[in-house]
């Protein structure tokens, strides 16, 4: 508990988002929880048969949250988790705008159930360090402070920067309320499968050419130690959750045992597009963005305020490579054989170029 906070785990715990493997998760550990009375989770869908065994200890209820103001108060809500947010859109289900309508309208509609809640006193909110953006013009390390030198391109990103506006104008109107929000570097680990995941599972990764961008991960576990902590202890404020240490692009994709092929930026677009059309992957403007210029966080204050430091980035990458759809896939020899074939590719398309007349 940090100075000044209120003592004692909170009561009764809303989750959000508990049909995805993140708020399943979350609401998992909380139930396990010995100070905590009651967790209840909301979601609109059921969750998949992976994660029902998951929520044995987890009330369910299948709600919209647009419809979740009275669940709060009849329940005597102390906490709100927010988790359910979409990081990339899903052509199959809405694309872009019902991932705008999820994350930006369903956090409004939240807050706004949050606000008319009487007994609630803690707020916690998934966020991402996708609120920095990306840009050539970007500091070596962002903190907490830091504001972004330009607007994302990516969907995702923009509907960070709402999000939090949202809650910053909730903390206004109810200063009573800790409010939590924790900027997450991207997810990876031995459970995780994610969009950045994926992509360092392909045999063969596209990159950005001329590029290295430097990279912070957060392990799965990790993410899920200080969400816990977050609503067990009192954290007011913002904070950047990543592993210490980056990696660059190149160090990744060698330690993953993976072919990187350098495309020009536009063409990385082009394939990303390509995987979405193909279902492969929903690789949007956020992730490519981040493979060109990277982003790095400072977690100072994480390490503070939580007594808490997450796995290195280095070592949080390892036990994806270990466990995670079964590891390397070619050994050290094949993998200097390809990248040789594909340096030696970009050769002959230059010299072929060169003799035009």
């Amino acid at each position: 508990m940090t100075p000044g906070g209120t003592p004692g785990a909170p009561g009764v715990v809303v989750v959000t988002g508990v049909g995805r493997y993140l708020g399943a998760h979350v609401a998992a550990r909380l139930a396990a929880d010995p100070r905590i009375e009651r967790v209840i989770g909301v979601d609109p869908a059921p969750p998949g048969a992976e994660l029902t065994d998951l929520l044995d200890g987890v009330e369910r209820i299948r709600l919209d949250l647009d419809s979740l103001s009275a669940l709060l108060i009849d329940l005597d809500v102390d906490a709100v988790v927010h988790l359910a947010l979409v990081s990339a859109p899903d052509p199959q289900h809405g694309g872009r705008a019902a991932m705008k309508e999820q994350n930006v309208i369903g956090t409004m509609q939240l807050l706004a159930a949050c606000q008319r809640a009487p007994r609630l006193r803690k707020l916690v909110v998934r966020s991402s360090t996708a609120a920095y953006g990306v840009s050539f013009r970007d500091p070596a390390v962002f903190t907490e402070e830091t504001e972004p030198r330009e607007v994302p391109r990516g969907g995702f990103g923009r509907d960070i920067l709402d999000i939090e506006g949202y809650v910053r104008g909730f903390r206004r109107r109810r200063p009573d309320v800790t409010a939590t929000v924790l900027r997450f570097a991207p997810f990876i680990g031995s459970t995780a499968d994610t969009t950045l995941t994926r992509y360092f599972s392909q045999p063969v990764v596209p990159t950005v050419f001329g590029r290295d961008p430097r990279l912070q991960f957060v392990h799965f576990d990790d993410a899920l130690e200080v969400l816990h902590r977050s609503v067990a202890e009192d954290h007011p404020g913002t904070y950047n959750v990543a592993g210490p240490g980056v990696l660059s692009l190149s160090q990744a994709i060698r330690r993953a045992g993976r072919v990187a092929v350098p495309v020009l930026e536009p063409g990385m677009s082009g394939a990303a597009a390509i995987a979405r059309t193909l279902g492969f992957g929903r690789y949007g403007l956020d992730q490519v963005d981040l493979f060109v210029h990277g982003r790095v966080v400072d977690t100072t204050r994480l390490e503070r305020e939580f007594g808490f430091t997450p796995r290195s980035t280095a070592a949080a990458f390892e036990d994806f490579i270990r466990a995670h759809h079964g590891g390397v896939v070619v050994t050290r020899d094949q993998l200097a054989v390809a990248e040789w074939l594909v340096l030696e590719g970009i050769r002959q398309a230059r010299a072929a170029v060169r003799e035009r007349p």
